[in-house]
């Protein structure tokens, strides 16, 4: 069921509205003409299931926000 696809996937994406913008993002990609959406959704939400997490992904580092000093 899709249902178990979705929380598999949940497992290694950080948010449920991520998850939504990926998958959507994906499926448009990867989609083949005369076949289901359906199918093709179900296979990218396995592919997320089955991919290493985001939070293992090496993050760069922020710039850090310096104020600037007024002119008098």
């Amino acid at each position: 069921m899709r249902s178990d696809l979705v929380f598999d996937a949940m497992a290694r994406v950080s948010g449920r509205f991520l998850l939504t913008k990926l998958v959507s993002k994906t499926t448009r990609k990867l989609h083949k003409p005369n076949t289901r959406i359906q199918d093709t959704t179900n296979a990218v939400l396995v592919r997320f299931s089955r991919a290493n997490p985001i939070a293992t992904v090496r993050r760069i580092p922020q710039m850090t926000i310096v104020p600037l000093r007024r002119a008098s």
